[in-house]
Protein backbone atom coordinates (compact mmCIF):
# COMPACT_ATOMS: atom_id res chain seq x y z
CA UNK A 1 0.00 0.00 0.00
CA UNK A 2 1.45 3.39 -1.16
CA UNK A 3 0.04 6.46 1.52
CA UNK A 4 0.37 9.84 0.53
CA UNK A 5 -0.02 13.40 2.14
CA UNK A 6 -1.48 15.70 -0.04
CA UNK A 7 -2.31 19.01 -0.02
CA UNK A 8 -5.77 20.62 -2.45
CA UNK A 9 -7.86 23.40 -2.06
CA UNK A 10 -6.35 24.45 1.24
CA UNK A 11 -6.92 20.86 2.31
CA UNK A 12 -4.26 18.38 3.84
CA UNK A 13 -5.07 15.08 4.21
CA UNK A 14 -3.73 11.31 3.79
CA UNK A 15 -4.86 8.77 1.40
CA UNK A 16 -4.37 5.53 -0.90
CA UNK A 17 -2.59 5.94 -3.88
CA UNK A 18 -3.34 3.31 -6.77
CA UNK A 19 -3.41 4.34 -10.14
CA UNK A 20 -2.78 7.32 -10.41
CA UNK A 21 -5.42 8.39 -8.23
CA UNK A 22 -5.37 9.12 -4.19
CA UNK A 23 -8.23 7.66 -2.11
CA UNK A 24 -8.61 9.72 0.72
CA UNK A 25 -8.89 7.82 4.10
CA UNK A 26 -10.44 8.96 7.12
CA UNK A 27 -7.84 10.13 9.93
CA UNK A 28 -4.37 8.96 9.77
CA UNK A 29 -2.49 5.84 8.59
CA UNK A 30 -1.06 5.82 12.35
CA UNK A 31 -3.93 3.71 13.71
CA UNK A 32 -7.00 1.81 12.04
CA UNK A 33 -8.21 3.56 9.54
CA UNK A 34 -11.43 3.39 6.42
CA UNK A 35 -10.85 4.44 2.85
CA UNK A 36 -13.80 7.09 2.00
CA UNK A 37 -14.18 6.18 -1.47
CA UNK A 38 -13.43 10.24 -2.11
CA UNK A 39 -11.05 9.96 -5.16
CA UNK A 40 -8.73 12.77 -6.41
CA UNK A 41 -6.03 12.77 -9.52
CA UNK A 42 -2.53 12.76 -8.15
CA UNK A 43 -1.77 15.31 -10.70
CA UNK A 44 -4.68 17.83 -8.97
CA UNK A 45 -2.79 17.87 -5.69
CA UNK A 46 0.22 19.02 -4.11
CA UNK A 47 2.38 16.01 -2.35
CA UNK A 48 3.94 16.85 1.12
CA UNK A 49 6.01 15.38 3.11
CA UNK A 50 4.77 11.89 3.57
CA UNK A 51 5.55 12.26 7.72
CA UNK A 52 5.61 15.32 10.19
CA UNK A 53 8.17 13.73 12.29
CA UNK A 54 8.59 14.68 15.97
CA UNK A 55 12.26 13.44 15.48
CA UNK A 56 14.48 12.13 12.89
CA UNK A 57 16.67 9.64 13.90
CA UNK A 58 19.75 9.27 11.82
CA UNK A 59 22.55 6.85 11.31
CA UNK A 60 26.43 7.70 9.83
CA UNK A 61 28.74 5.60 8.38
CA UNK A 62 26.44 2.42 7.71
CA UNK A 63 27.86 1.55 4.19
CA UNK A 64 31.50 0.63 4.21
CA UNK A 65 32.32 2.41 1.27
CA UNK A 66 31.03 5.56 1.91
CA UNK A 67 32.60 5.87 5.13
CA UNK A 68 35.79 5.04 3.13
CA UNK A 69 35.20 7.64 0.93
CA UNK A 70 35.50 10.37 3.68
CA UNK A 71 38.50 9.15 4.81
CA UNK A 72 36.12 7.40 8.15
CA UNK A 73 36.05 3.96 9.67
CA UNK A 74 33.32 1.75 10.19
CA UNK A 75 32.38 2.47 13.60
CA UNK A 76 31.81 -0.37 16.42
CA UNK A 77 28.41 0.89 17.44
CA UNK A 78 25.64 2.39 14.96
CA UNK A 79 26.60 6.15 15.09
CA UNK A 80 23.38 8.34 15.55
CA UNK A 81 22.60 11.65 15.72
CA UNK A 82 19.27 13.97 15.04
CA UNK A 83 17.51 16.25 12.09
CA UNK A 84 14.88 18.68 13.39
CA UNK A 85 11.40 17.82 12.24
CA UNK A 86 12.04 21.82 11.02
CA UNK A 87 14.56 20.40 7.76
CA UNK A 88 11.46 18.44 6.73
CA UNK A 89 10.35 19.09 3.40
CA UNK A 90 8.56 16.98 1.08
CA UNK A 91 8.85 15.94 -2.80
CA UNK A 92 9.19 18.65 -5.16
CA UNK A 93 10.21 21.40 -3.04
CA UNK A 94 13.46 23.68 -2.77
CA UNK A 95 16.32 22.36 -0.84
CA UNK A 96 17.65 25.94 0.11
CA UNK A 97 21.14 26.76 -0.12
CA UNK A 98 22.91 27.34 3.46
CA UNK A 99 24.59 30.88 3.31
CA UNK A 100 26.80 29.48 6.29
CA UNK A 101 28.36 26.49 4.22
CA UNK A 102 30.49 26.36 0.12
CA UNK A 103 29.98 22.55 -0.06
CA UNK A 104 26.60 21.24 0.39
CA UNK A 105 26.53 17.37 -0.91
CA UNK A 106 23.39 14.72 -1.50
CA UNK A 107 23.10 11.76 0.57
CA UNK A 108 20.11 9.09 -0.86
CA UNK A 109 18.98 7.24 1.95
CA UNK A 110 15.93 4.99 2.41
CA UNK A 111 14.07 6.14 5.35
CA UNK A 112 12.17 4.07 7.90
CA UNK A 113 8.13 5.73 9.21
CA UNK A 114 7.66 4.36 12.52
CA UNK A 115 3.81 3.28 13.32
CA UNK A 116 3.34 3.28 16.90
CA UNK A 117 4.63 4.27 19.87
CA UNK A 118 7.59 1.64 21.08
CA UNK A 119 10.45 1.35 23.15
CA UNK A 120 13.22 -1.08 24.12
CA UNK A 121 11.77 -3.01 20.94
CA UNK A 122 12.88 -6.64 20.46
CA UNK A 123 14.31 -7.48 16.90
CA UNK A 124 11.71 -10.52 16.18
CA UNK A 125 9.04 -7.23 16.65
CA UNK A 126 10.66 -4.74 15.04
CA UNK A 127 8.46 -5.32 11.88
CA UNK A 128 5.34 -4.67 13.96
CA UNK A 129 6.65 -0.75 14.42
CA UNK A 130 7.20 0.06 11.29
CA UNK A 131 4.14 1.46 9.03
CA UNK A 132 6.55 1.45 5.92
CA UNK A 133 9.58 3.38 4.28
CA UNK A 134 10.10 6.32 1.88
CA UNK A 135 13.35 7.68 -0.01
CA UNK A 136 15.42 10.87 2.01
CA UNK A 137 18.35 12.83 1.16
CA UNK A 138 20.02 13.74 4.03
CA UNK A 139 21.36 17.15 2.71
CA UNK A 140 24.83 17.50 4.48
CA UNK A 141 27.06 21.03 4.60
CA UNK A 142 30.32 19.13 4.45
CA UNK A 143 32.57 22.19 5.34
CA UNK A 144 30.41 22.86 7.97
CA UNK A 145 30.46 19.10 9.40
CA UNK A 146 34.07 19.01 8.92
CA UNK A 147 35.13 21.60 11.72
CA UNK A 148 32.09 21.50 13.76
CA UNK A 149 32.34 18.50 16.68
CA UNK A 150 28.60 18.73 16.72
CA UNK A 151 26.60 17.77 13.34
CA UNK A 152 23.35 19.85 14.39
CA UNK A 153 24.48 22.87 11.81
CA UNK A 154 25.50 20.94 9.22
CA UNK A 155 22.73 18.17 9.41
CA UNK A 156 20.10 19.82 10.69
CA UNK A 157 19.58 23.27 8.49
CA UNK A 158 16.05 24.21 7.08
CA UNK A 159 14.91 22.04 4.04
CA UNK A 160 17.97 19.44 4.63
CA UNK A 161 15.92 16.48 5.06
CA UNK A 162 13.81 15.96 1.79
CA UNK A 163 11.42 13.07 2.51
CA UNK A 164 8.43 11.70 0.16
CA UNK A 165 6.85 10.93 -2.01
CA UNK A 166 5.17 8.78 -0.26
CA UNK A 167 5.16 5.83 2.68
CA UNK A 168 5.30 2.36 0.55
CA UNK A 169 4.26 -0.11 3.83
CA UNK A 170 3.92 -3.32 1.97
CA UNK A 171 8.24 -3.58 1.02
CA UNK A 172 10.86 -5.99 2.53
CA UNK A 173 14.00 -3.14 2.71
CA UNK A 174 16.80 -6.16 3.21
CA UNK A 175 18.40 -5.62 -0.87
CA UNK A 176 16.71 -2.85 -2.39
CA UNK A 177 18.07 -0.97 -5.22
CA UNK A 178 19.13 2.96 -4.33
CA UNK A 179 20.23 5.61 -6.56
CA UNK A 180 20.71 9.34 -6.73
CA UNK A 181 20.97 11.70 -9.69
CA UNK A 182 21.95 14.91 -10.43
CA UNK A 183 20.70 16.70 -13.47
CA UNK A 184 19.92 13.33 -15.15
CA UNK A 185 23.82 12.22 -14.15
CA UNK A 186 24.11 9.15 -11.51
CA UNK A 187 25.81 9.77 -8.99
CA UNK A 188 25.39 7.10 -6.25
CA UNK A 189 24.33 3.81 -7.06
CA UNK A 190 23.60 1.26 -4.21
CA UNK A 191 21.56 -1.99 -2.38
CA UNK A 192 20.29 -1.77 1.15
CA UNK A 193 21.48 -5.34 1.33
CA UNK A 194 25.33 -3.01 1.70
CA UNK A 195 24.37 -1.46 4.78
CA UNK A 196 26.62 -2.86 7.55
CA UNK A 197 24.12 -3.13 10.14
CA UNK A 198 20.08 -3.94 8.90
CA UNK A 199 16.66 -2.01 9.81
CA UNK A 200 16.29 -4.52 12.48
CA UNK A 201 19.33 -3.89 14.13
CA UNK A 202 19.28 -0.09 13.68
CA UNK A 203 15.64 -0.16 15.34
CA UNK A 204 16.91 -2.32 18.42
CA UNK A 205 19.39 -0.39 19.03
CA UNK A 206 18.35 3.12 19.03
CA UNK A 207 14.83 2.11 20.74
CA UNK A 208 17.19 0.89 23.82
CA UNK A 209 17.94 4.54 24.50
CA UNK A 210 14.59 6.38 23.57
CA UNK A 211 10.75 6.42 22.54
CA UNK A 212 10.20 6.36 18.72
CA UNK A 213 6.74 7.79 18.17
CA UNK A 214 4.17 7.45 15.23
CA UNK A 215 5.63 9.23 12.05
CA UNK A 216 8.93 9.29 13.36
CA UNK A 217 11.74 8.80 10.97
CA UNK A 218 14.77 6.47 10.75
CA UNK A 219 17.07 7.28 7.95
CA UNK A 220 19.08 4.21 7.67
CA UNK A 221 22.50 5.76 6.04
CA UNK A 222 24.20 6.51 2.51
CA UNK A 223 25.90 4.35 -0.22
CA UNK A 224 28.87 5.50 -1.57
CA UNK A 225 29.05 8.49 -4.07
CA UNK A 226 28.04 11.38 -2.28
CA UNK A 227 29.21 14.53 -3.70
CA UNK A 228 28.76 18.59 -3.94
CA UNK A 229 25.04 20.66 -5.15
CA UNK A 230 24.85 23.72 -6.44
CA UNK A 231 22.32 26.12 -6.86
CA UNK A 232 19.88 25.05 -10.01
CA UNK A 233 20.46 21.58 -9.49
CA UNK A 234 17.93 18.99 -9.60
CA UNK A 235 18.31 16.27 -7.40
CA UNK A 236 16.67 12.71 -7.62
CA UNK A 237 16.48 9.91 -5.40
CA UNK A 238 14.96 6.50 -6.22
CA UNK A 239 14.69 3.31 -4.31
CA UNK A 240 13.46 0.16 -5.82
CA UNK A 241 9.57 -0.55 -4.52
CA UNK A 242 8.95 3.06 -3.65
CA UNK A 243 9.81 5.64 -6.27
CA UNK A 244 11.52 8.72 -6.53
CA UNK A 245 11.94 12.26 -4.40
CA UNK A 246 12.87 15.32 -6.78
CA UNK A 247 14.28 18.21 -5.14
CA UNK A 248 15.69 21.83 -6.97
CA UNK A 249 18.17 23.30 -5.03
CA UNK A 250 17.98 27.31 -4.50
CA UNK A 251 19.68 30.43 -3.47
CA UNK A 252 17.74 31.93 -0.16
CA UNK A 253 16.27 34.79 -0.99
Amino acid sequence: MRIARFSIDGNVGFGVLEDEEIDVIKGHPFAEFERSGQKVPLDKVRLLPPTLPNKVVAIGRNYAEHARELGNEVPADPFTFFKPSTSVVGNGDPVVYPTFSQEVHHEAELAVVIGRMCREVPRERVRDVILGYTCANDITARDVQQREKQWARAKGFDTSCPLGPWIETDLDPSDLAIMCTVNGEQRQLGRTSQMVRSVEDLIVHITEAMTLLPGDVVLTGTPAGVGPLAVGDEVAVTIEGIGTLTNKVVKRD
